[in-house]
């Protein structure tokens, strides 16, 4: 292995591991953006540098990632990764390790095309690693603009470069999606000729999450009968932790699982800790009314992709089964469901 290789594994694998662990966004940027001036850098340059001691003279590169280059392009483990390897030993949470060992893929992440942190390749790649066979791109729609949203043209350039790099990385396979906005009357936000082309659509409440419980319930009824959803992502739109609380959004929990049940529109397990959404109340609910589920990560940066086994643990919690978890599905198994009423 390069020296240049070598670097840019050692600081991907300490950014990998701050994401997974949670750690503010501005230290998982600095290693993310050493490995990517590392990996820019002409063939020789890293020597240079090493030998003449001038790393930090790069913009992007301060002294705890300098050091960490130095390092790795000796073939040592960098100090700075060695607690954080020791700490990520065992699973993220306890609990949920059987049914993350049936998974296939994970139904809503996002890349840099939206909101997310990193390259499609990076995402597909970590995800690779992590022992999955599929992961469906689920950037943001149009009308979340601060998100980045993709317009129907981008989210275009977009499913043109994904079928170049299913190509470059097969068998294993990113599935085309959206995380599509449901608007206020329960349509959706994004052409339906787009739409009907996409693997995967999550359909999710983004605005007005304090609408009226009875308008709620409507909204999101009418978004679950479209026949272009296969997942309701985070249902309540909570956020419990990070400093970032949020109350449940209002609606008639029996009546919108129901509607899920009977367009067989899958129940998302959203996977992110300060989210856990749906809350055990309306997990349970949901178990019993006989819904499908999607247990995602609804990941925004490659470690986090490492955070399925939340939701797993969750949904073993609350008798989830199995076998109506539609990411335990095979890739045309999956596909066959979620093209159902296209």
């Amino acid at each position: 292995m390069t020296a240049t290789a070598a670097a840019t594994q050692g600081l991907r694998r300490i950014a990998f591991l701050l994401e997974r662990a949670g750690e503010p966004t501005y230290r998982v940027k600095a290693f993310r953006t050493a490995a990517a001036v590392v990996d820019g850098l002409p063939a020789g340059e890293l020597e240079q540098r090493l030998a003449a001691g001038s790393l930090t003279e790069l913009a992007g590169i301060g002294a705890a990632t300098a050091l960490a280059i130095e390092e790795a392009a000796r073939g040592q483990t960098p100090t700075y990764l060695v607690p954080l390897e020791a700490a990520a030993a065992g699973p993220v949470v306890d609990g949920g390790a059987e049914l993350r060992a049936l998974l296939r893929g994970d139904l809503h992440t996002h890349s840099d095309w939206s909101d997310g942190g990193s390259p499609t390749r990076e995402m597909a790649e970590t995800a690779r690693a992590l022992g999955h066979a599929y992961i469906a791109l689920t950037d943001h729609s149009p009308r979340l603009t601060v998100a980045n949203g993709l317009t129907p043209e981008r989210l275009r350039r977009q499913l043109a470069i994904v079928a170049d790099l299913n190509v470059e990385l097969a068998p294993f396979r990113i599935l085309t999606g959206i995380e599509v906005d449901i608007l206020d009357d329960g349509s959706l936000d994004q052409e339906p000729e787009l739409l009907a082309q996409l693997d995967v659509v999550v359909a999710s409440v983004h605005s007005k999450l304090r609408m009226a419980a009875a308008d709620m319930t409507r909204r999101m009824v009418v978004a679950v009968a479209n026949p272009h959803v296969d997942v309701l992502g985070h249902c309540t739109g909570r956020l419990v932790s990070g400093g970032r609380n949020r109350p449940e959004s209002e609606f008639d929990a029996e009546l919108v699982f129901e509607a899920c049940r009977q367009f067989e529109v899958a129940v998302e397990i959203n996977s992110r800790p300060e989210r856990l959404d749906p809350p055990t109340r309306l997990l349970r609910l949901a178990v019993e009314t006989g819904c499908r589920f999607s247990v995602d990560t609804d990941a925004h940066a490659p470690g986090q992709l490492d955070w399925q086994p939340y939701g797993c643990a969750r949904a073993q919690a609350c008798g989830v089964e199995s076998e109506t978890v539609v990411n335990t599905l095979e890739v045309e198994d999956l596909l066959a469901w979620t093209r159902r009423s296209r």
